[in-house]
């Protein structure tokens, strides 16, 4: 892991956000190094922080990344880029298509350019399982050949994982780029353990489940994305890479609905299921990831499927219970 004698300068774009917060603290409780965090406060926020908020390593500009001059002017002087900025509600392109694009690939070839004109080398990009789009029901590995995505979010991150791919071997860059799967933990603020805590919270005699509950996916702790990241960090390995950061296991969409019942101290909830495989149209109801390649580097997940699950829903109801989520039907 990153060692107390690291001084670099370290540049966090979507930085108050569930993941970029995270790795904020990570970075200022295990780093000598300063982090900028570049943060339009649509989803983050600044309570994320605690009292790392007052520490003078921190900086945090409220800006956009589709501000390219702002950015630009921001991100001059740093040693490396964790770009995290981007739309973190999936099934919201269902109604509104653009937004991956918006808050997606035009943010990424911003950050890239930002990054050419200022003379910034280092890259490490949040990708996904989506740029897999339908796959067979066994682990693929990052070299998979048949990428076919099916929702705008994962063709927009296969577009951003080509703009990076371009800019490493054009200007010399060092990209690192991460499909993880689904990431859970506190700071939450959407995914399918949240919907099913503020639709119980709302109503705890029943829960809408959208498919038939079958939906069967890795989930990934946010602490476990961290150590990847920061391994790799570490590494500092030449060229353009991509890894799969996943658990080796998985959970069903009724498992999760489960373990909200159970950590919410609920009994008797119906569950109502809308019916059919998938969640929404772009939904991949089952996908697994090879991990092997960032597991023969040293990387290890703590927590598995379950267990992260578990750990997200219990700081979930701790928010809930302060206001920082509310119920909803």
């Amino acid at each position: 892991m990153t060692n107390k004698q690291d001084k670099l300068r370290y540049f966090v774009t979507g930085g108050a956000g569930f993941i970029g917060a995270h790795l904020t603290n990570r970075l200022l409780d295990t780093t000598e190094g300063t982090v900028t965090v570049y943060d339009n406060f649509s989803t983050g926020r600044s309570w994320h922080f605690g009292e790392r908020i007052h520490d003078q390593r921190l900086k945090v500009i409220d800006a956009d990344c589709r501000q390219a001059d702002v950015l630009e002017q921001a991100i001059a002087g740093h040693d490396v880029v964790f770009h995290l900025a981007s739309n973190s509600d999936i099934a919201s392109a269902a109604t509104d298509p653009d937004v991956d694009f918006a808050n997606g690939t035009l943010l990424t070839r911003n950050v890239l350019e930002a990054m050419r004109k200022t003379g910034v080398k280092r890259i490490f990009f949040t990708s996904g399982s989506g740029v897999y789009g339908e796959v067979p029901p066994k682990p693929i590995p990052e070299d998979y050949d048949k990428m076919v995505p099916v929702s705008t979010y994962g063709a927009c991150k296969l577009a951003c994982e080509a703009l990076i791919s371009a800019y490493s071997f054009m200007f010399d860059m060092k990209g690192v780029v991460f499909r993880f799967a689904n990431v859970v933990g506190p700071f939450q603020t959407h995914g399918v353990a949240h919907d099913f805590l503020r639709r119980v919270a709302h109503d705890p005699t029943q829960l809408k489940i959208f498919g038939d509950g079958t939906q069967s996916k890795p989930y990934i702790h946010v602490d476990d994305v961290l150590d990847a990241f920061l391994m790799l960090a570490d590494l500092n390995r030449p060229g353009h890479q991509y890894f799969n950061v996943a658990s080796e296991d998985f959970l069903t969409v009724s498992e999760i609905a489960d373990i909200v019942v159970e950590r919410m101290g609920l009994t008797g909830v119906q569950y109502n299921y809308t019916g059919g495989s998938r969640g929404w149209k772009a939904d991949v109801p089952l996908y697994r990831l090879d991990s092997s390649k960032i597991r023969s580097l040293g990387w290890a997940n703590r927590y598995s499927s379950r267990e992260a699950v578990i750990a997200s829903v219990d700081a979930m109801i701790e928010d809930l219970s302060q206001g920082r989520i509310t119920p909803a039907p």
